[in-house]
């Protein structure tokens, strides 16, 4: 791809208001997760392909305007990364100092273009997003760029950390930013909730670690040489709701998300020609929100999702019907109170600096759903997204499941595999949507 983009302002924006100042205190789910900035991409077409006006499309004064506006609400993002003094802790220091706002332009790419061309890369992030710090205190935590394509279509750019708060909450972020542009009645559906001391670990007499929790823990150097690479090839894939609704009778019982997943997990398998007798693993990333005793409050901002996995043979995932794949993936994502609090009083007692963050093995799968996102949702006055997405993968054997842009019932597969396994991962992969109607 040859784009180039050029920017052309970058500044701070603060909270249109004075805001609470102190220290909001991050939970070990917090640290335990991935330190490091989450870049994702909003793209909106001109016009949202109507006659409709589009006056102030994405006007700098009115996205910081309305940014100002949302950033009073969620105050802490205009803070900055921060230490306890006494503990080194890490915590988010609510300074106010504002978030990183970037215009740019491209005068040589539609909208249409790059998104015939998209896939997370590189490449992509460093074009559409603004360039982030090394994610340690202090920082910023949250950077936005607006770019203006060549037929007037506009792409959001963002990066935000991931200490501070996971997709979920990222979400209900650009919700509320989004409502406030597009002038909303009730543009603060849900308040957000930075009570992070909800998913502290329990008193050291009533702490109880009842499971294993070995997606915390490195893996153990492989036999043969399986090993994660940073080299990655990313795709984008569309399953039809017609197709869904197969694969869905084929694994009877089994969620959307887990019966997708399952598809993926065997043609992975057969496109990366494992040896048999290899271990495989399915790991996912499960919102805990409502399924804590109590729930979390629903504006909860912060991290409150948990990695599980599951584990077999590379010969049972393949030989078996889909079905046996999507009941494994249900293993590995019906976790309830007990286990996330076993989670919690278990990272309580290791360096959460130390835990495995840089990749999977090869044989291995990381499954992530973002189907509860809707693209309506971010709607900035002049209609919804075309695309929303990551900007990146962050290495091979990731997979994020989300509902397709503009067609109701279908989803979007954006994934990322070894550049040798890809193609033969998007044939094996074809074919088996293929046979669904057989």
């Amino acid at each position: 791809m040859v784009m180039t983009v050029e920017v052309l302002t970058s500044e701070l924006v603060v909270p249109a208001e004075p805001t609470p100042g102190g220290s909001i205190w991050l939970s070990n789910l917090d640290l335990a997760g991935r330190r490091g900035y989450t870049p994702t991409v909003y793209f909106f077409r001109p016009n949202n392909g109507s006659d409709e006006s589009t006056e102030g499309f994405f006007s700098p004064e009115a996205m910081k305007a309305s940014l100002a506006r949302a950033l009073v609400a969620f105050y802490p993002l205009a803070g900055r990364l921060g230490l306890d003094a006494a503990s080194g802790r890490v915590q988010v220091d609510c300074t106010a100092e504002g978030v990183v706002f970037a215009t740019a332009r491209c005068q040589d790419y539609s909208l249409e273009d790059l998104m015939n061309e998209f896939v997370p890369c590189d490449a992509m992030r460093d074009l559409l997003v603004p360039p982030t710090p090394p994610p340690n205190p202090p920082c910023a935590l949250l950077f936005v760029q607006v770019t203006r394509m060549r037929c007037g279509g506009a792409v959001l750019g963002q990066a935000m950390h991931h200490s501070v708060v996971d997709a979920r909450g990222a979400a209900l972020f650009f919700e509320t930013w989004a409502g406030i542009s597009r002038g909303a009645k009730d543009c603060l559906p849900v308040p957000p909730c930075f009570d992070h001391t909800l998913l502290a670990a329990r008193p050291a007499p009533a702490r109880a670690v009842l499971y294993d929790h070995p997606e915390y823990k490195p893996e153990p150097a492989p036999v043969d040489p399986v090993s994660a690479s940073a080299a990655y090839a990313s795709a984008i894939i569309t399953v039809t709701k017609q197709q869904v609704a197969a694969l869905r009778a084929r694994c009877v019982g089994a969620s959307t998300f887990r019966a997708v997943v399952a598809l993926v997990w065997q043609c992975a398998c057969r496109a990366r020609g494992l040896a048999s007798n290899a271990e495989t693993r399915l790991y996912s990333m499960v919102d805990m929100r409502a399924r804590l005793d109590p729930p979390l409050p629903a504006g909860y901002f912060g991290n409150a999702v948990v990695r599980t996995s599951v584990s077999a043979t590379v010969d049972e995932i393949v030989s078996s019907p889909v079905v046996h794949a999507a009941r494994l993936a249900r293993a590995a994502t019906s976790q309830g109170d007990d286990y996330a609090r076993s989670l919690v009083d278990y990272l309580e007692g290791v360096d959460t600096m130390n835990l495995p963050r840089s990749g999977i093995s090869r044989a291995h799968l990381r499954a992530i759903s973002w189907m509860g996102m809707s693209l309506s949702d971010a709607d900035f006055g002049w209609g919804a997204p075309a695309f929303m997405g990551p900007a990146l993968m962050y290495y091979s054997g990731f997979v994020y499941v989300m509902n397709a842009p503009g067609k109701d019932g279908a989803l979007a597969l954006v994934l990322s595999l070894e550049p040798d396994s890809m193609p033969e991962f998007r044939k094996v992969f074809a074919d088996e949507l293929a046979r669904l109607h057989l």
